[in-house]
């Protein structure tokens, strides 16, 4: 049974894994044996990951990409798999949101959502399935949200793209099963993160509605999904596939 959460000779993909939930995921893994590849777009960001991540005694591969590019997370997967020589767990992490009303989206702002939350979830999948299968244990960890069930007035292309990502990682859970790849979802709740404080800054209220409505009652931090994260990416889940974990603290089940 102690085996269930060992990572060790595995090699993990973060995109987006330079801070917030991200470098928290990236974290996780590193503490459980896995070697990590993180990318985000900024590369302020990108030293500071790969400074804590040396903590966890591997050198981490940090990688520069902007997920909106489409040549982009290919190219994520291949340098990975230069560097490692093999790929197991991808978590496409990576997001954006422009918050207005349905009405006001501009086509591309509405285009920018979808492309980097949804179509560069599956651009990266697909360019990893090789390699996932390859491993014998590929593992897929997508993050959606709470919006993945959820809608509100401010975030249309999110919510859809949110909603867009569990249905894929459901088709994928039954493509590639044969494959010894498993495909989840993770649904985080309202996370106090860069983006968050961004949202609570635009959206009046927000931070006593999140509150008032939360079972825990509290925001939630990125550590809060470590755990789900390991489990996920280990052998331990070995039998998960298909599923959309929320990581709410009960969010969507309160009236």
């Amino acid at each position: 049974m102690h085996d269930l959460f060992d990572l060790e000779g595995t090699v993990a993909l973060v995109t987006g894994g330079n801070g917030g939930i991200g470098l928290a995921m990236a974290e996780a893994l590193a503490a459980h044996g896995a070697a990590v590849a993180v990318a985000g777009r900024d590369e302020t960001k990108n030293a500071r990951a790969a400074a804590v991540l040396r903590g966890y005694g591997r050198e981490p591969l940090v990688l520069r990409g902007d997920l909106a590019e489409r040549e982009v997370p290919a190219r994520l997967v291949a340098a990975t798999v230069a560097h490692f020589g093999r790929l197991d767990v991808v978590v496409a992490n990576a997001g954006t949101n422009i918050r207005k009303r349905p009405e006001d989206y501009t086509e591309e702002e509405f285009a920018h959502v979808l492309e980097v939350d949804l179509v560069s979830v599956h651009r990266l999948c697909v360019a990893a399935r090789p390699h996932l299968r390859a491993s014998g244990r590929g593992r897929i960890l997508v993050v959606g949200s709470i919006m993945s069930h959820l809608a509100a007035p401010f975030n249309a292309p999110y919510c859809a793209a949110k909603g867009g990502v569990v249905q894929l990682v459901r088709a994928y859970a039954t493509a590639w099963a044969a494959d010894g790849i498993r495909a989840n979802a993770v649904l985080p709740g309202w996370i106090d993160t860069d983006l968050t404080r961004h949202a609570r800054r635009e959206v009046p209220g927000l931070h006593e509605k999140v509150i008032a409505r939360t079972p825990v009652g509290r925001w939630g931090e990125p550590r809060d999904l470590a755990a789900v994260t390991v489990f996920l990416a280990g052998p331990g889940a070995d039998f998960v596939t298909g599923a959309a974990i929320p990581v709410d603290g009960g969010y969507l089940v309160a009236a």
